[in-house]
């Protein structure tokens, strides 16, 4: 399905390199604007952009359009019109990077139609990549392999090859430790450090109501998704705005690893190349136990 490992080969290198610009500006003194929605923007998200954008940019035979946060003004008559497209988040959880916190990520994915395929999803502080595609499922890679071999090394290696390293070498999601007790009376809920709701709030305090232990796990970026899939958390409810790229590659995770991320009024798997670009809000959920 439009050369997946291929795909996928071009997305790690791509998630891996702009992490390591990312960490080079954080681990240094760096400025701060503000768009004009007064969200804040540093100069890791522009250089992580324009890497990205490179990388996936780079000539083949059958190259796709790049729809980005940092480079979203592309009209819906134009949009529409794309059959299969790159969704991308450069830095996603700009406030804990500024924090300095380290729960931010890059988040790319491969859109077919309106539905994520593919998803990457890197922790560049922790060294850590998650990713998922149709038919290949979801995982969890720490320190992944191609951090240590040189971009001529990686480049040229085989795309099957590449990614069959990558996965034998990661954890195949969820994955659930054997001292995890997983009953219905337990619930481990993860939400936003940096944009409760008083929805998040009155959620949590009715599945305390119906549960007898409920753990409340407070996590920045798209680690929120990776914690479900993962099956660290039970549930995420987002009541609460988020844009198509924030969601699209931790959304084909979770799913790869049997979990789901569902509009919370339709209950249905949310839908990507909307004509406008806001999520409704949803509830991630994980494998049932």
């Amino acid at each position: 399905m439009y050369h997946l490992n291929r795909r996928l080969k071009t997305g790690l290198l791509a998630a891996i390199e702009a992490g390591l610009a990312i960490l080079e500006i954080y681990n240094r003194d760096f400025m701060i604007q503000y768009k004009d929605d007064r969200s804040p923007l540093t100069l890791a998200d522009k250089q992580s952009h324009d890497i990205i954008v490179a990388r996936l940019s780079e000539p083949t035979d059958d190259k796709l359009p790049i729809l980005s946060e940092e480079g979203q003004d592309i009209s819906f008559q134009k949009r529409k019109e794309w059959d299969h497209f790159w969704l991308v988040d450069p830095l996603d959880g700009t406030k804990e990077f500024i924090k300095r916190n380290g729960e931010f990520t890059v988040n790319i994915a491969l859109i077919q139609g309106t539905r994520p395929v593919l998803g990457i999803i890197s922790v560049p502080v922790k060294e850590v990549l998650y990713f998922g595609a149709t038919g290949v499922g979801a995982y969890k890679s720490e320190k992944p392999d191609l951090l240590t071999m040189t971009k001529d090394e990686a480049i040229k290696k085989e795309p099957a090859g590449f990614v069959n390293m990558i996965i034998n070498r990661s954890t195949k999601l969820p994955y659930y430790s054997p001292h995890q007790a997983v009953n219905d009376s337990q619930m481990t809920i993860v939400g936003s450090r940096s944009h409760p709701t008083k929805e998040l709030q009155n959620f949590v305090e009715n599945m305390k109501k119906k549960h007898k232990s409920v753990e409340f796990i407070s996590a920045g970026s798209s680690l929120k998704l990776c914690l479900v899939a993962e099956g660290k958390a039970d549930i995420y409810p987002r009541l609460g705005p988020t844009m198509e790229w924030d969601t699209a590659a931790g959304q084909i995770i979770v799913e790869q690893a049997d979990g789901s991320v569902l509009n919370s009024e339709t209950n249905e798997p949310l839908r990507y190349n909307k004509k406008n670009l806001l999520n409704p809000w949803f509830i991630v959920r994980k494998k049932p136990s």
